[in-house]
């Protein structure tokens, strides 16, 4: 690998990516933003990327000049600006990703103010938790708020305090559910101006993307929380060129293109590159670099590209090259320099992309997912919620997902399942998984196939654990009810309340004193036969034995389930989980009527 000067050494903008529920607003606050910016910039200032707009630091001081004096960041801030991604589904986010974590170094949640949590707000929050970046919430369509003046691009702190009191209430009702949702999350919010650490709050700006209320607001809590970075965190180098991938399609005249976020180094025209795909790597040269022209030029589609001969990074840029039909989203780009092997890149592409498409577990699920980075956060997120991942991989479900599926449930039927995060299932996979017994679970939101997983996990558990517990003579405790006495032998009938636990058909039943008096042959409850009897029921039931009403048992005798002792170890050692309190009280009970009646 070629040693890079030193003297080359330069310090990128924070990516900033923006997520949220469709229609919060994302792609209209940055529009705002940039709007905002072109009125301040002087010529050349802003550059939009492929995906990314620029908002160089000036600028930001510009309309943000005194909030940043209020809380004492003028003069501090070391960082060049933003590098905005605008992020249209969970893919753009998830494919930000590099080895060892995310390209991404802040987040903006948009949450709608009036709606607060929505599907995807969950959905990105998720996401965003599982790279561990950062992030500030935008709650944006503050002007939908009823009764709200607008005060056009002031800050939401000047704003709020012109408007009325009973208009401050509604938007002071609006923040506290956000915070109550973030709060039933096991995250602390708050209104950003009162949050005390930064570390351990999520701040929520309130802000309007029509008016431009609470952007220079949110420009400078995103300043504050870059400033927690080191500079390690956002050096680059005037080296070879790395990036990732964050979209592969079919561009009319051009083939099919990778678009890139080039994030530390140097890419030419010319250069080989090597990147993933889905039967490996792939090597090829760059014919183009292509990238959008600044805003103000981008009025005419037949014209909106510049042709590059070199791109320096943090940028957005175009690839057109040969072969990359093949490559998957969220893949490692590598520029090769001419002195090195290209074998050794080669490597470095395949350690990369084999830290996600990795069998991990012996027992586990088998994850699907349609890029590397939705499959990284899939598998993250599942690790999180305690579910081990078997094998993890891109693409569409096939025959050997299912084979791999069904091994598992030979061994652990709730863990024999396939996840498959929007990717296809072919009909022939499907029959065979039918034909295995093997359940895919498929769904384009991340956190609603974890939910419908461990939903059915829970269930299943359930009833594996109910037909293990079915082999066990449960403990139960009865009351003959006094005056309902239907028959005084062969067999007994009497009506009784069931006061603890549970009796069943074939339950053998003692005395107070130990005394078996027989076994219960049938259970009714009006007039029709049911399975069992629990804690709280009054039912007939038919007793089998040698035993007479007024000898025996008598009208109000409180009788036990003779629950054999070593089932009554078994339950209290390895099922003690499932019985309640007081079905431990009851089980201790009989064992002491049984052994002092030896």
């Amino acid at each position: 690998m070629s040693k890079v000067d030193s003297s080359f050494v330069d310090y990128r903008p924070p990516i900033t990516v923006v997520v949220g529920h469709v229609d919060v607003g994302k792609t209209l606050l940055l529009d705002k933003i940039r709007g905002t910016f072109v009125a301040y910039r002087e010529p050349g200032m802003i550059t939009q990327h492929i995906g990314l707009s620029f908002i160089p630091w000036n600028a930001v001081e510009r309309i943000a000049d005194p909030l940043l004096t209020k809380f004492r960041l003028k003069g501090k801030v070391w960082i060049k600006g933003f590098l905005m991604v605008d992020t249209p589904g969970h893919a753009a986010f998830s494919n930000l990703r590099r080895r060892g974590g995310s390209v991404a170094d802040l987040a903006v949640l948009v949450i709608d103010i009036t709606r607060g949590f929505e599907e995807q707000t969950y959905e990105s929050l998720t996401l965003i938790r599982s790279r561990n970046i950062p992030f500030v919430v935008a709650a944006n369509k503050l002007d939908r708020i009823y009764g709200w003046e607008p005060h056009e691009n002031a800050p939401f702190l000047d704003s709020y305090e012109k408007q009325r009191e009973d208009v401050q209430g509604r938007v002071e009702e609006a923040i506290a559910r956000i915070i109550e949702e973030f709060n039933k999350l096991g995250m602390d919010a708050d209104r950003y101006d009162r949050v005390r650490d930064f570390n351990t709050q999520v701040p929520i700006v309130p802000t309007s993307a029509v008016t431009g209320e609470g952007l220079a607001d949110l420009l400078v809590v995103l300043a504050g929380l870059s400033q927690r970075f080191s500079r390690d965190k956002l050096r680059v180098t005037y080296g070879p060129g790395k990036g990732v991938v964050m979209e592969i399609r079919e561009e009319k005249g051009w083939g099919v293109t990778a678009d890139v976020v080039l994030y530390d180094g140097v890419i030419r025209k010319g250069d080989l590159i090597v990147t993933a795909g889905l039967e490996g790597p792939v090597s090829t040269k760059v014919k183009m670099l292509v990238m959008p022209k600044p805003l103000d030029e981008m009025r005419d589609p037949e014209d909106r590209y510049m042709f590059m001969d070199e791109v320096k990074a943090a940028a957005g840029v175009k690839i057109i090259a040969d072969g990359l039909d093949q490559v998957v989203p969220g893949a490692p780009v590598f520029v090769v320099p001419q002195e090195a092997s290209l074998d050794e890149y080669v490597k470095l592409v395949r350690e990369e992309v084999s830290e996600v498409k990795i069998e991990t577990d012996r027992d586990g699920v088998v994850a699907k997912a349609d890029t590397l980075g939705t499959l990284e956060a899939m598998v993250i997120y599942l690790r999180s919620q305690g579910i081990p991942v078997r094998k993890a991989d891109v693409g569409n479900v096939s025959r050997r997902d299912v084979v791999d599926a069904s091994i598992v449930r030979r061994k652990n039927p709730l863990y024999g399942v396939v996840l498959a995060f929007n990717v296809n299932v072919p009909h022939d996979v499907e029959v065979e998984a039918m034909q295995y017994g093997v359940k895919i679970f498929r769904n384009e939101i991340l956190y609603r196939l974890v939910e419908e997983f461990t939903q059915w996990y829970k269930e299943q558990k359930t009833k594996l654990i109910e037909m293990e517990l079915d082999k066990y003579v449960r403990p139960g405790k009865i009351r003959i009810l006094p005056g309902y006495v239907f028959r005084r032998s062969n067999p007994v009938i009497v009506g009784i309340a069931v006061l603890e636990g549970v009796i069943k058909p074939g339950y053998p039943l003692i005395r107070g004193d130990g005394r078996r008096v027989g076994t219960i042959m049938q259970i009714q409850d009006k007039g029709k036969n049911i399975p069992e009897a629990r804690k709280g029921m009054e039912v007939a039931i038919s007793i089998e034995g040698n035993i007479m009403v007024g000898r025996q048992i008598k009208e109000g005798d409180e009788l036990y389930v003779d629950v054999p002792e070593e089932h009554a170890i078994t339950l209290m050692t390895q099922f003690k989980d499932q019985l309640t309190e007081d079905e431990i009280a009851l089980l201790k009970e009989i064992l002491k009527i049984k052994r002092s009646s030896k």
